[in-house]
């Protein structure tokens, strides 16, 4: 489901991937039977592709990775989290524009 440039994190490797990322991680929540979470990850897979060394971008699927949703007071998906010194900068949720994602973006990377 996720581009070469889009890697996979899991409840365990959450922390380590993502809190303690030194450059900004936004990380995609999503599920195989959500609609607009398909519909979604090509836009993810642009935006990692165009952002890559500059941020890095994981995805997770919420129904075998539950802990880490409900940290995160995750209820609707796809679900875009944006970290930045192990912090939630901001968050998207439902389908967006690539544009929307990107401004976003440039907030913690410029």
């Amino acid at each position: 489901m996720a581009g070469s440039a889009v890697q996979e994190v899991k409840d365990l490797s959450f922390d380590r991937e993502v809190l303690q990322s030194a450059e900004p991680v936004l990380v995609d929540f999503w599920a195989t039977w959500c609609g607009p979470c398909r519909a979604l990850a090509p836009v993810v897979d642009q935006v990692a592709t165009q952002y890559h060394g500059k941020l890095k971008v994981m995805k997770m699927d919420v129904d075998s990775n539950q802990a880490t949703p409900m940290r995160y007071g995750i209820r609707g998906i796809p679900a875009l989290l944006l970290f930045k010194g192990g912090q939630v900068v901001d968050q998207i949720v439902g389908y967006v524009p690539k544009e929307t994602i990107d401004k976003s973006i440039q907030k913690v990377i410029s």
